[in-house]
């Protein structure tokens, strides 16, 4: 059955793919981005492009406004928008955290404010929340990163319980290492922030692993065929992961005492 969807953050890596392979499913789609001069592509295929910035109230009023206008309905939101702000705690301005928490937190449950009323009239609708393995354990340097992606999966397990009763679906999707330019820019922020501080050695060889890992990080199709599982299902599941690392280091968080896990994580460093 043809879907609205609407997904944030389609400007871009996995955004822009789930934006395309949902399209080719016979789907009507919005991606919704501040760049849209980085759509143009994906508008010529036709994805219906919506500016929006989630750290703009107005711009995703009139988005999911326009939607409706236009469709009547709104069958799925996927909160994909997102960053990583990465350095260590000591060093990140708190002004920059408070940005995390903004785009990463509260835009994507300000959406889900706004969605909500027209998935409950028609008793149906999926939230698809694009977290992370990194919702799960936070390694060092990527603490505000890491905050945001834990406080997204708590949102979405008390909501999951809100709106069972409305016949709507909350779905977490987390990702491990998966080719984008989002590693790119999150080490560039941490040698920004902690390239030249106490951290400075830290910072280095984490940047340096974690550009090394992009050769072995998965196409983002792996993303989009864990959320075309979850639109499909009669009953999806809480939760899917896939992506580079993503069961070892899960199934390793699960069965670690903390300290030993700590250990795992600070001797990929050496």
């Amino acid at each position: 059955m043809k879907k609205i969807i609407l997904i944030t953050g389609a400007s871009a890596g996995m955004g822009k793919e789930m934006a395309i392979h949902l399209l080719q499913d016979g789907h009507i789609v919005y991606g919704a981005a501040r760049r849209v001069d980085k759509m143009s592509n994906i508008q010529q295929l036709g994805v219906k492009v919506l500016a929006m910035d989630v750290t703009d109230e107005t711009s995703m009023v009139a988005g999911v406004e326009t939607i409706i206008k236009a469709e009547g309905r709104i069958d799925v939101l996927i909160n994909n928008a997102g960053f990583g702000s990465y350095g260590a705690i000591e060093d990140v301005p708190i002004s920059d955290a408070r940005y995390q928490l903004e785009v990463n937190v509260f835009g994507a449950a300000r959406l889900i404010q706004l969605v909500l009323p027209h998935m409950r009239d028609r008793h149906y609708g999926k939230i698809i929340n694009i977290s992370s393995i990194g919702g799960k354990f936070a390694a060092a340097l990527g603490g505000w990163y890491h905050a945001s992606k834990f406080a997204l999966e708590a949102l979405s397990d008390s909501l999951r319980n809100e709106v069972k009763q409305f016949g709507i679906d909350v779905v977490v999707i987390e990702p491990g290492g998966v080719k984008s330019e989002w590693s790119e820019i999150a080490m560039d922020s941490l040698m920004k922030i902690s390239g030249d501080t106490e951290y400075r050695s830290l910072a280095k060889q984490f940047a340096g692993i974690a550009l090394k890992a992009n050769a072995k990080n998965a196409d983002p199709i792996v993303i989009v065929n864990l959320i075309r599982k979850a639109i499909a299902a009669k009953n999806p599941k809480t939760r899917y992961h896939g992506g580079y690392m993503a069961a070892p280091a899960l199934f390793m968080r699960k069965i670690l005492p903390d300290r030993t896990f700590d250990k795992m994580l600070l001797s990929q460093l050496k």
